[in-house]
């Protein structure tokens, strides 16, 4: 593992995929909103996650797994935020006309997400989620659990979604 250079910072963060939850420090770029990280054009083939702690979602209960180091397939990704309690600012004006916050389920693999998404206010959600191009989507006030872990309530402001691997239900 690198350390940390003067211009960097480590942050605690959360990716899931289809059939895993992943914590663990990512190394950014000092000034970068890290919730919008995978918008990036300059984003890598994997996130290198430092000191990730793993649980794998299988046929029975949660595996978890540590490791000092670990590479997650960027194209896996399937849902990603910033660790609670830390947060970045939201990324919408609430004084942008002719959008509004639309209330929605999304289905990230075995994770249940009840959030809110910013849309135009002059079609309806479906509408709305057709014509968006973007391949990672902002979701706010986000209450993230899992079936198979009752224990797992996680409230988070802000997490972004794979626009192609996430199900939305109304």
């Amino acid at each position: 593992m690198r350390p940390v250079a003067s211009d960097e910072k480590s942050v605690m963060v959360m990716v899931y995929t289809q059939n895993t939850l992943v914590r663990g420090q990512l190394i950014a770029p000092e000034g970068v909103h890290v919730s919008l990280w995978l918008r990036n054009q300059d984003i890598s083939n994997y996130m290198h996650l430092i000191n990730p702690e793993m649980l794998m979602f299988g046929s029975s209960a949660p595996k978890s797994i540590t490791y000092s180091e670990m590479y997650v397939p960027t194209r896996q990704i399937i849902a990603f935020h910033l660790a609670p309690p830390e947060a970045d600012p939201p990324d919408y004006d609430p004084n942008e006309p002719n959008r509004s916050m639309a209330t929605i389920t999304a289905l990230a693999g075995t994770f249940l997400i009840k959030a809110k998404i910013w849309v135009s206010s002059q079609t309806d959600l479906g509408a709305s989620l057709d014509v968006i191009r973007t391949p990672w989507l902002s979701l706010y006030e986000a209450h993230i659990s899992n079936p198979y872990m009752t224990q797992f309530n996680l409230l988070v402001p802000m997490l972004l979604v794979s626009s192609n691997a996430v199900s939305f239900g109304v």
